[in-house]
């Protein structure tokens, strides 16, 4: 590794620091933001139990003993002023609870409402960890905090307010096989219909009666959906980060409140075709079959760190109003986890709710390592050995380039005698030094760059592999060696306390590919003279152990990705150099290079060499003036 290639991982590596201090400066300022928002919830709190307390009766049975009894008849006729003709619906009743089931969800119904109170996903546990660090299992629901709101503002004529609520409504239930309806109304004026369908799929359709009659002209019907999502994942760094709805407008890219901040997005141009409320691996969505959805607002809240719920995620859309006169609006609904093939199959850019990233690097995740990946696991039916297969494939189509930077630091290293005299010559002059070195190179036909094509092309897939072992759900729980679930950090060392940067355990990948990384490195870099720039030395072992907090935190997927690729590395470093290099026929190439003609110098060298004399004509000037 020379001195281009030290900067070159320098810059990487600074470029990853700043991501992650500037996601530590985020965090701060999401926890005071929700700091002062909880401060304002609470004095609203505090003002509302202070008026329940001046209001409330001495004796509360006495008081309700003393209410006066309404007769049904009275209540019939007020209820049907306020709802009209939900009136019937509106009277407190027994809620109804109901389910439908499928080898793969039990999905349960309140009447209340008519909606979804829980979808229990059959083939996915949740992990969760006492005091003691004892881990226990349970199942992964969706949409089952019963502070869920799902309801739709009806446009109603003659009644206060010129809507009704149908969270207000208990609706009357009928169930066909896997079907399952709710109407509200004298004759059936609303009514929703849930067919379950194999695997996590749900036909949802709502149904207008008597239109013309029930219902304003021209207007529309809202949707409002309020959703706690809730921590699923034992580690919930990516969770927390990945956890955000998506929504895609016709004929636009799908798009998303931020993942990291409380915010809003509202839509109103062309129609939605689907939004979804999506944790780190799973998902809600809401798919128009016909026509879309409009004028939407959504909005995610992030709670605190210690909250028992990860965000609270709020859409709201409208149902076109011509939905009313047409009678019916179909749509389809999505409970289940974020699986790449199921989700691309509806073929409207669903699958883009998985985080692989949006730019070139998602790009790679995509089309490029996810179905590798795939055909590794297919064969092998392990991931941990499919990671190390992909690692084997990768390295043996870089193979070529790798051969050429291991001979061009063989290359320099035999040219350690002629170095060694400019070292002695300008060794108060470090920038003379460097340009007379670059010559050397250029005359003996030495390119310092030559090392630097394989990690330049290695970059985009190791940047990609980010996110991929995070967003991937075929590594969730999924083990291998002492790592008990791939797309979180292992942590088979576990500390007695909770420290800043590291947390409360060591990984065991992570502290691997740190010794790995300084062996390679030592390997790597023994041809190289640093005495010019000692510290560079330094810097290159230093690296490795400042992130060793940041991988500690990391999927161990990656980590186990970094490590055997790493073994790779210094297997092919220490092969090569001891089995097919031999020093002696690289100098005498390297002195056959110097009698030729000299070529012309690249505008690279020019331009590195203009520098160099800018640098000493400014010194030279410095000195003068001292």
């Amino acid at each position: 590794m020379d001195r281009t290639q030290v900067i070159g991982l320098i810059l990487i590596f600074g470029l990853i620091f700043a991501w992650t201090y500037n996601n530590g400066k985020q965090r701060e300022a999401y926890a005071l933001e929700q700091a002062r928002l909880d401060s304002i919830a609470q004095v609203e709190e505090n003002k509302k139990a202070a008026e329940a307390a001046l209001n409330a009766p001495v004796d509360t049975m006495a008081a309700i003993e003393a209410q006066p009894i309404v007769p049904d008849s009275l209540m019939d006729s007020r209820l049907l002023a306020q709802y009209g003709v939900f009136g019937s619906n509106a009277k407190k009743q027994k809620e109804d609870k109901l389910t439908l089931e499928n080898d793969k969800v039990i999905v349960t119904f309140s009447s209340q409402g008519g909606k979804i109170t829980s979808v229990e996903l059959k083939d996915h546990k949740k992990v969760t960890e006492n005091e003691d660090r004892v881990k226990s299992t349970s199942p992964v629901f969706l949409m089952d905090n019963p502070e869920n709101r799902f309801s739709y503002l009806l446009p109603v004529k003659a009644v206060p307010g010129g809507v009704i609520d149908t969270e207000e409504l208990n609706f009357n239930v009928s169930q066909s096989g896997n079907t399952i309806t709710f109407s509200a109304g004298t004759s059936g004026e609303f009514k929703q219909v849930y067919t379950l369908k194999e695997g996590y799929e749900i036909d949802y359709d709502i149904a207008f009666n008597d239109a013309s009659n029930i219902y304003k002209k021209n207007e529309p019907v809202k949707m409002k959906w309020v959703n706690h999502l809730d921590r699923i994942e034992l580690n919930d760094y990516f969770e927390r980060f990945y956890s955000t709805v998506y929504f895609k407008e016709e004929g636009e890219n799908s798009d998303y409140c931020n993942c990291r901040k409380s915010d809003t997005e509202e839509v109103d141009g062309a129609p939605i075709q689907w939004f979804s409320h999506v944790n780190q691996f799973f998902n809600t969505s809401i798919m128009a079959n016909n026509e879309g959805f409009e004028n939407g607002v959504f909005e995610t809240k992030v709670l605190e760190s210690d909250s028992e719920d990860l965000k609270i995620i709020e859409s709201e859309v409208d149902i076109p109003s011509s939905a009313i006169d047409d009678g019916t609006f179909d749509m389809t609904m999505i409970a289940g986890p974020n699986e790449f093939n199921m989700l691309k199959s509806y073929g409207n850019d669903l699958e883009m709710i998985i985080p692989f990233g949006r730019s070139f690097f998602g790009s790679i995740n995509r089309w490029v390592i996810r179905p590798l990946f795939n055909f590794f696991d297919n064969l092998v039916g392990n991931k941990g050995i499919a990671i190390i297969l992909m690692i084997f494939l990768i390295k043996t189509i870089l193979y070529p380039l790798t051969y050429k930077m291991l001979k061009s630091q063989a290359k320099m290293g035999a040219l350690k005698p002629e170095l060694a005299g400019l070292k002695e010559k300008y060794k108060d002059d470090p920038q003379t030094q460097q340009m007379e070195t670059m010559k050397i190179y250029r005359e003996y036909g030495v390119s310092p760059l030559g090392g630097c094509m394989p990690m330049l092309i290695q970059m985009p897939i190791w940047y990609a592999l980010f996110r991929f072992f995070p967003a991937s759900i075929g590594f969730r729980q999924q083990s291998f060696l002492w790592a008990h679930d791939l797309s979180s950090f292992d942590d088979l060392i576990k500390l007695p306390i909770d420290l800043p940067v590291l947390g409360a355990h060591l990984s065991l990948f992570t502290m691997l590919w740190v010794i790995t990384q300084l062996v390679y490195t030592y390997y790597n870099t023994k041809h190289m003279d640093m005495s010019a720039n000692p510290a560079m030395k330094y810097v290159q072992y230093f690296m490795p152990v400042m992130f060793l907090g940041f991988f500690n935190q990391y999927a161990s997927g990656l980590t186990v990705y970094m490590f055997f690729s790493n073994l790779f590395n210094i297997g092919q470093t220490i092969g090569t150099k001891k089995l097919i290099f031999n020093t002696d026929k690289i100098r005498q190439q390297l002195m056959a290079n110097k009698l030729k003609p000299k070529k012309k110098k690249s505008r690279f060298m020019q331009n590195i060499e203009d520098q160099v004399k800018k640098q000493q004509e400014l010194q030279r000037k410095q000195q003068k003036k001292k």
